[in-house]
């Protein structure tokens, strides 16, 4: 796997350069760089990125996330953006979207 996340383009942080390079082995190896196993809530978390953005060709805002992870797990929108936190402790943009292989959204902080 090594081999294969020096073989995407990335930019000085991490991020990809393609999000269509991206993949779910990809994702594995990107999380391993950030010491992330990722189960099942993660999963929930990557594809609904992945699958707004190839629907709406942005990164989805973390309310949207927070919504539908809150959904997915029974729980409020408020717990579910707890949810992305515990899940993604050092934040949305710097482990969730680079994990879901987005660029780094250029207007956001790092939350």
């Amino acid at each position: 796997m090594v081999g294969k996340i020096t073989s995407v383009r990335r930019d000085e942080e991490g991020y990809l350069f393609d999000p269509d390079d991206w993949s779910r082995e990809l994702a594995a190896a990107l999380a391993r760089e950030e010491s992330l196993q990722l189960a099942d809530e993660h999963w929930l978390v990557l594809e609904f990125i992945r699958d707004y953005h190839a629907e709406h060709s942005i990164t989805p805002d973390i309310r949207h996330v927070a919504k539908y992870l809150g959904e997915q797990v029974g729980r409020d929108k408020k717990a579910g953006k707890a949810l992305i936190f515990e899940l993604f402790p050092y934040g949305y943009v710097k482990q969730a979207c680079k994990i879901a292989g987005m660029k780094r959204p250029r207007a956001w902080s790092t939350g």
